[in-house]
């Protein structure tokens, strides 16, 4: 296959969650994007528990801004989870119940200001041995993740990308004539597809990473599009980025309902 594409091992994961989030800055002044949270959780927590839900356990966090936040979160996580005793008069602690999650965490430092490509190949010593999986610490989705990745290991290709149709940010009207047949409030689907993140990719592709300023999106994916290495995977069903309050709040609001169209887990 021209992509080199490895068919054999479980997948690792790399999460993005490096950046400084600047447009959601009401709650990025004092923790790291992916650390914003949903219904209570980081919505890194959302994103991992997607991952896992499929199989995928073996996690790579690259961090950067306040990356100390999300060291901690996940360092306490195993300790404060579920029930426990805790016996004052010796200070001993006795877990009631096995830890919930199967998930191997892995944290590391890719400096505070390097590029997504950057990151990514600060990762190489880890992932250079088969076909591992990328996403944004900041979006979510109920994408089929092994349906991507049998996608990809078709495809013979070095990259794929979920293709998305973003959110319209604005109701649609739909006419009979001059007659309005239908008012849809923000439907899911908008124009175009774009980059929803939820990469596959192969260890050729740190060919195209230069060095630490180096961004996957300009220079990684664009120029595997160029040489006919990019797959697209596209995905019909919910996606959404969470990059302002506005964004925020309705996944807050989507949560609470309930109906929580990402959460494929029980």
């Amino acid at each position: 296959m021209s992509g080199g594409v490895r068919e054999d091992g479980p997948c690792s994961v790399v999460i993005l969650a490096g950046g400084l989030g600047t447009r959601l800055a009401e709650e990025t002044e004092v923790k790291p994007k992916p650390m914003v949270e949903i219904g209570g959780r980081p919505i890194l927590w959302h994103i991992v528990k997607h991952y896992a839900h499929y199989g995928f356990t073996d996690i790579y966090i690259a961090l950067g801004y306040r990356g100390e936040m999300i060291k901690r979160y996940f360092m306490d996580y195993y300790k404060l989870d579920g029930s426990m005793t805790v016996r004052l008069a010796t200070g001993s602690v006795e877990r009631s119940e096995p830890p919930r999650e199967n998930w191997c965490v892995h944290l590391i430092d890719t400096g505070a200001a390097t590029g997504t490509g950057g990151r990514l190949r600060r990762l190489k010593p880890f992932l250079d041995q088969r076909t591992f999986m990328v996403t944004y610490g900041d979006g979510v989705a109920d994408v089929d993740l092994k349906q991507l990745l049998a996608f990809h290991r078709r495809s013979g290709r070095i990259g794929t990308v979920t293709a998305v149709r973003p959110p319209a940010r604005f109701g649609a009207l739909v006419f009979d004539g001059d007659r309005v047949a239908e008012f849809q409030e923000k439907p899911q689907a908008g124009e175009g597809w774009i980059n929803g993140g939820y990469l596959v990719l192969e260890p050729k592709v740190f060919d195209y990473l230069p060095g630490d300023e180096a961004s996957l999106e300009n220079q990684g994916l664009q120029q595997l599009a160029r040489d006919g290495q990019l797959g697209a995977f596209q995905h019909e069903g919910f996606w959404q980025c969470m990059d302002t309050l506005r964004d925020k709040r309705q996944l807050e609001q989507a949560w609470e309902s309930g109906h929580a169209p990402w959460k494929v887990w029980t």
